[in-house]
Formats: C-alpha cells, sequence, structure tokens
C-alpha cells in the first residue's frame, strides 16, 4: 500500500497533459472549430493568420470576447473504484485588434489564453497526485504584416506568455502544496497568405514552442518529514505548424479545411526542482523527473462559413488526436482523441458594430488504461466552450 501510494506520486504528478491547449480564442474560431486560418479576415487575423491583414479593408477593427470553458465531471471506473473529478468553470476574455495600413503595412495584436488546465479530484486515489492541478496564462501577441506583389503576404509576430499554475497532492503519506508563476516567456509566429484568385485562399503559419519556466513554492511532506522549499519545473507549449486552404463560392458560401500538426514529442519529461532545505527522501519522492514521452499529433479543421445581409452564419467539425501515450496517462488530465462540432453567428448592427455568439462542443472518447499507476477506463471527459463577442471597425 505504502509503496503504491509512493507510485501514484511520483508518476502522476504532471502540471500539463494533452488536452492543455486552447485553439479557440475568438468568436470565429469557436464558430468554425479554428478552421479560420486561410479566410481568416477579422480581428482575430491577427492571431489566427496575420498575413492576411493585408487583404482585409483598410480600416482599424478590434473584437473582445468573453469565452465560457466547462469541463464536464470525469468519470473514472477500477475494480472497487468509481469516482468523479469535480466540474470547472471558466470566463476567459480576449482581444484582437488589426490597425489600418501605415504605409504598406498592418500591424496587430492579441491578448489571449492559449493554455489552460484545471482538474481537482476529491477521491482516492486520485488525489494522491491530482487533488488540484491548475494553470493559468496570458499571451500578449503583437504583429506586423508586408505584401509582397498583389497575391501574396508575409507576418511575423513575437509571442509573450506569462504563466501561473498551482500543485496539490495529498495522502496518508505524503502530501505538496506547490504555487508559482513565471516571468514573461518568448517565442515567435510566422504566416505566409497566398491568394492566386479572390476566391482562392491558402495559407501556411507557424507558432513557435514557449518554454514556460515557473517558479515558487513548495510546501512538502513525506512520512514525519516536513520542509518548506523553492521550487521550479520547465514545461513547454508545443510547436503547431498549420497548412490552410479555403474557397468562397459565387453563394457568399466559404469552406476552409485545416491540417494542423502539433509538436508535443518536445514534452519528454517532467522534472520538478527545488532549493535547500529538502531532506534527500522527499527530494527523491518529488524530485524525481518524470518521463512523458508525448508524440506529435494531427488535428483535422474544417469550417462553413455563410454571409447573409446583415447575418453571418458559422459552423465547424474537428477531428483531434491526443499526444499521451498510454504508459505515462494519470489524473492530472485524462486525455483521449476527440470530435468537437460547433455552431455561430454574428449579426451587424451597422456598418461599425456587430454582435456575435458561437457555441463548441467537444466529445472526448472513453480511454481504458493499463500503466504502472492505472489500470480502469476514463469517460465523460468532455468540453462546452461559448464565445459572446462585439466587434467594432473604426
Amino acid at each position: 500500500m505504502l509503496r503504491n501510494i509512493v507510485l501514484f506520486l511520483v508518476l502522476g504528478s504532471a502540471l500539463f497533459a494533452g488536452g492543455y491547449k486552447i485553439p479557440e480564442t475568438s468568436l470565429g474560431s469557436v464558430a468554425l472549430g479554428a478552421a479560420n486560418v486561410a479566410h481568416a479576415s477579422g480581428a482575430d487575423a491577427a492571431y489566427y493568420n496575420p498575413a492576411n491583414m493585408i487583404f482585409m479593408k483598410n480600416q482599424a477593427v478590434m473584437e473582445a470576447n468573453l469565452i465560457y470553458i466547462g469541463l464536464s465531471e470525469v468519470n473514472y471506473k477500477a475494480v472497487g473504484i468509481d469516482i468523479e473529478s469535480k466540474r470547472e468553470n471558466f470566463f476567459i476574455p480576449s482581444l484582437h485588434y488589426v490597425s489600418q495600413e501605415i504605409g504598406t503595412a498592418r500591424f496587430g495584436l492579441s491578448i489571449v489564453s492559449p493554455v489552460g488546465l484545471s482538474k481537482r479530484w476529491d477521491d482516492a486515489p486520485a488525489v494522491y497526485s491530482a487533488q488540484e492541478f491548475t494553470l493559468k496564462t496570458v499571451e500578449i501577441n503583437p504583429s506586423v504584416a508586408l505584401p509582397i506583389g498583389n497575391k501574396v503576404s508575409v507576418a511575423l509576430g513575437l509571442r509573450a506568455i506569462y504563466s501561473k499554475g498551482v500543485v496539490n497532492s495529498s495522502s496518508p503519506v505524503a502530501s505538496r502544496d506547490m504555487n508559482g508563476d513565471s516571468s514573461i516567456d518568448f517565442g515567435y509566429n510566422l504566416a505566409l497568405s497566398y491568394k492566386p484568385t479572390p476566391e482562392f485562399e491558402t495559407a501556411l503559419t507557424y507558432r513557435s514552442k514557449v518554454d514556460l519556466e515557473l517558479k515558487g513554492n513548495a510546501a512538502l511532506s513525506y512520512s514525519s518529514e516536513s520542509s518548506n522549499s523553492s521550487a521550479s519545473v520547465s514545461v513547454p507549449a508545443p510547436a503547431a505548424l498549420n497548412l490552410a486552404v479555403a474557397y468562397t463560392f459565387l453563394s457568399d458560401t466559404t469552406i476552409e479545411f485545416v491540417y494542423e500538426r502539433n509538436y508535443w514529442s518536445a514534452y519528454k519529461e517532467l522534472d520538478f526542482n527545488y532549493g535547500a532545505g529538502v531532506n534527500p527522501v522527499t527530494e527523491v519522492v518529488f524530485g524525481t523527473p518524470i518521463a512523458k514521452n508525448y508524440k506529435d499529433t494531427n488535428s483535422y479543421r474544417l469550417g462553413i462559413t455563410q454571409k447573409l445581409d446583415k447575418f453571418t452564419l458559422m459552423g465547424g467539425v474537428v477531428i483531434d488526436e491526443s499526444p499521451a501515450p498510454e504508459a505515462t496517462l494519470g489524473f492530472e488530465l485524462p486525455d483521449s482523441d476527440s470530435m468537437s462540432f460547433s455552431l455561430g453567428s454574428r449579426y451587424c448592427i451597422n456598418e461599425k458594430i456587430s454582435i456575435g455568439l458561437a457555441a463548441l462542443y467537444s466529445i472526448r472518447e472513453d480511454r481504458t488504461v493499463l500503466n504502472s499507476k492505472l489500470d480502469g477506463e476514463f469517460s465523460n471527459s468532455n468540453v462546452l466552450i461559448i464565445s459572446s463577442a462585439l466587434e467594432y471597425k473604426f
């Protein structure tokens, strides 16, 4: 029993897992399942494809969003065990802005939450590793776009991410209470747009990996030993490559397909480091590097947009692979392959102001896990996202 409890604590302590990425940070991205890259034509082009800012009408545009994310109670069943995680509810604001032409250039700015995680359990054995795992982030992403002729444009952006995390675990023999945050961690993003005709649009975007360096304090307890120490951990927000094509028909119907490659293989292990004051045994229990060995994954996104007189109607479908191998899956985030469906609309009040509402529902597959930590099945791990937005042109 003692050995099993310690094993849960050592191997199950992950700050991130495969589902922490948040691709949907705007009205259009929620409504289209983030299939808004090649045809990005609103303020959120600053984030999803800043090269497209060159092809937008010469006026400034800004979009403010309030996004709700609801995570269902995940069920875990094993022999003699039937438990559920807590339901999680978040409200996340975001802002996107595209400038007017300045010379031949356009400038953009996005303020979003690109990744996030919260998973809490009240029952054993989940509390041994994931009584609470929470991550909050804010990214500030300025960008600049330039034309190359009449059909091609390029863009460059800077990623600046602030992160904050909480890790709590508790068992009869060991516990950990950690809080930490980061300074600003940096990366970059690139974009290329090519429009051979007004109807046919193609795009290539790349968002670099950002290593999030969280530092803080930890209260550790193992057996009869307790200690307080500084603590740090580094984990990657993985790079992503998007290839997108879109076509607009005479009926003002646009269909877009996006292939996304997520470079999760950068997440090889999780290594918590502690300062002075931690005894050697406690250091081994909580500080031994934990293999993660994530794999690169593919996402497939299909979006449809129909423009009417005052309304714009949108819908999308997403197929997303999980990067987490069975050998490293744990209670902190029981990830699995998923399929998502989305709907949304935007209404133009006048030439300057429009409002919108969109929703996306992600259905994750049930997953049976047999590894050194778990021998059971996770189910009901679904996600609901709702976005409300106000767009202003000036």
